[in-house]
């Protein structure tokens, strides 16, 4: 599972990266935010991502510096980077450092995930000749917090799911399984519970076939004022908003 860090300064672009994306469907879970790479180097020194995707122009540290002092303390963690158009000659400044890919903004539905999939095949292929996998660390992989975010997976839609049912069938603490999931994720488990089902009433939404109470019911959510209010409060917008603009 790789785990990945957002950066970029435009919050509805970040918003839309974190939430619009099906991250659990790309076996990937976000594991941070940050609006410049100041705030990106010390996310990557607290959550060791192994993906971070990046806008190149920022405020206080762009995405180039960003790169140049990940790969001068010695940190390979692969990158993504998001450029418009007239910065290409910038953007290959940052394929020299040693990003991955590039996508030239505004990108459209499915670029993101693509590159992530390319990506991904470059890393099996890696590891089926024994070759390290940069940025990946023996901690990475916590079962307990990678079957948490697969019981979540399977059970979302369930409106009874909460920390002390997840536990129960990990068979541990509530408290031990908070503090790990907090720890590796940057996320409480409640609010990876509800950006998952939002971000899943999302995609219910773009396909339009759904009104915003089976939505709600769909993700698991048995009030839809408090499913609304939910929604505004992580996605900026109502249900009906952001349906009306998927149309």
């Amino acid at each position: 599972m790789l785990k990945v860090l957002v950066v970029e300064d435009e919050e509805l672009i970040r918003r839309g990266i974190v939430l619009a994306v099906d991250w659990a469907a790309l076996d990937c879970v976000v594991v941070g935010e940050a609006a410049n790479g100041e705030e990106a180097l010390e996310a990557v020194e607290r959550l060791g991502p192994t993906l971070i995707i990046t806008d190149l122009k920022m405020p206080r540290m762009d995405g180039i510096e960003l790169l140049r002092r990940l790969r001068e303390s010695g940190n390979n963690v692969y990158v993504i980077i998001l450029t418009a158009y007239d910065s290409f000659e910038y953007a290959q400044s940052a394929l020299r450092l040693g990003a991955v890919d590039f996508l030239l903004k505004p990108f459209h539905d499915g670029d993101l995930e693509r590159a992530v999939q390319r990506l991904q095949k470059r890393m099996s292929s890696a590891a089926a000749q024994a070759e390290p996998i940069p940025g990946l660390k023996k901690g990475d992989k916590s079962r307990y917090v990678l079957e948490a975010m697969d019981y979540i997976g399977g059970h979302y839609n369930d409106p009874g799911i909460s920390v002390a049912s997840i536990a129960q069938h990990l068979g541990i603490s509530e408290g031990h399984l908070s503090h790990t999931f907090k720890k590796e994720t940057d996320y409480t488990l409640l609010n990876y519970l509800t950006r998952f089902r939002i971000q899943k009433a999302m995609a219910l939404l773009r396909e339009g076939r759904v009104k915003v109470y089976e939505a709600a019911e769909q993700v698991g959510y048995r009030d839809v004022t408090h499913f609304s209010a939910t929604f505004k409060k992580v996605v900026g917008v109502s249900p009906s908003e952001y349906q009306d603009t998927c149309r």
